[in-house]
């Protein structure tokens, strides 16, 4: 599989990626980090709502729906 950085919001559902780094400052870094969403995490993308935004990931064993502004700014390699 291609190991290229893209942002978790490009991320197909069903598949499994890792955490590379976060592009997100101020306070959208800490919800981020506070959620547990650091550097090797794994994540895997399980739905999408209708609308396409937001979509709910599979991390550190909970279901969390992140919009995709927030999840633009996490980069992972699938």
């Amino acid at each position: 599989m291609n190991h290229k950085k893209i942002p978790l919001n490009q991320l197909p559902l069903g598949v499994k990626a890792s955490v590379t780094s976060l592009e997100a400052s101020g306070a959208v870094r800490r919800r981020i980090l506070d959620l547990g969403i650091v550097n090797g995490t794994e994540i895997v993308a399980l739905y999408k709502s209708p609308s396409g935004n937001p979509t709910a990931y599979w991390i550190r064993g909970a279901v969390i729906a992140l919009r995709s502004d927030v999840s633009d700014k996490i980069l992972v390699t699938a």
